[in-house]
């Protein structure tokens, strides 16, 4: 039987549980999930291959107007992920009504050569009418290929969802070996599950203006020893980040360890520092230099 393989783009506004979507198919934890808007920012490629064929999702910053050249980097991200796209899934909150956000990204979708399947997310904190509400508001505003309502925290209808991109999907070849289930470097990766940790954990102006950056990563007697630095915008937010008497910067690297040693099957010290790039999210070079390429 041939194969089928194919991208899918997996687009929506922020917070609406694309990244848990992802991690929720592939069945690993490939993209970092938060309550913060805008955790993320890269393009991120997980890999799901079964006898079928093999579908490789695309994961992209939630669609937003955005404030600075980081914005803007993470805009063109999504722009990308959609002109480049076999499918789209666009994904909606579920419990919460559409609103002007969801029309700025309908005119988005509407025009393209894709086909696009509506998943609201989230049915588990809903019942079946607000669910119907959401689905029949959108469907008078475009024609979607297929509406698939799913629960991506408690795999519901994520089955349905595979399957029926499988239906969709060309004939092709594999694109990644089987067993592969992301594009991204460990060392990416890594750095990610520290940035959750510390979007976890902090609040107020923090979470947006924190960047991480993988100075050394290598094996050391028996362990993988990996020295990282947190980045902040200004002197007062590194001070929450490193905590009283570095207290949050130790809990910090306590929760991210235990991620990072699931991922490389192996014991991990972590070192951690924290510095400040005073308005980095607005300097192309640094944007650079921490790993987004414009």
């Amino acid at each position: 039987m041939a194969t089928k393989s194919g991208f899918v783009s997996i687009v929506g506004r922020p917070n609406v549980g694309k990244s848990t979507l992802l991690n929720s198919i592939i069945g690993q934890k490939v993209a970092i999930v938060s309550d913060k808007p805008q955790t993320t920012r890269n393009r991120i490629q997980g890999i799901y291959t079964t006898s079928r064929g093999q579908v490789i999702f695309i994961d992209t910053p939630g669609i937003h107007k955005p404030k600075h050249q980081l914005g803007e980097y993470m805009a063109d991200i999504t722009s990308r992920a959609l002109r480049e796209a076999d499918l789209i899934l666009y994904v909606v909150d579920a419990s919460v009504p559409p609103g002007v956000g969801e029309d700025y990204i309908i005119n988005s979708l509407i025009n393209l050569e894709p086909s696009v399947f509506l998943v609201p997310n989230k049915i588990d904190l809903v019942d079946e009418s607000q669910v119907m509400n959401v689905i029949q508001r959108l469907g008078t505003k475009m024609k979607f290929a297929e509406v698939i309502p799913v629960s991506a925290a408690r795999n519901r209808n994520l089955d349905r969802l595979v399957d029926a991109l499988f239906d969709y999907l060309p004939e092709g070849p594999l694109y990644y070996p089987e067993g592969e289930y992301t594009d991204q470097p460990e060392r990416f990766i890594v750095a990610e599950f520290i940035r959750e940790k510390a979007l976890y954990l902090t609040r107020e102006e923090v979470p947006h203006s924190l960047a991480v950056e993988i100075e050394d990563f290598e094996p050391r007697n028996n362990l993988i020893y990996v020295r990282a630095t947190i980045y902040t915008e200004r002197e007062s937010q590194k001070g929450i980040v490193i905590g009283r008497n570095g207290s949050m910067l130790k809990k910090i690297g306590q929760m991210a360890r235990q991620d990072i040693e699931n991922l490389l099957g192996s014991q991990v010290y972590l070192e951690l520092w924290v510095k400040v790039k005073k308005d980095w999210r607005n300097n192309e070079v640094q944007l650079r230099n921490l790993g987004y390429r414009f």
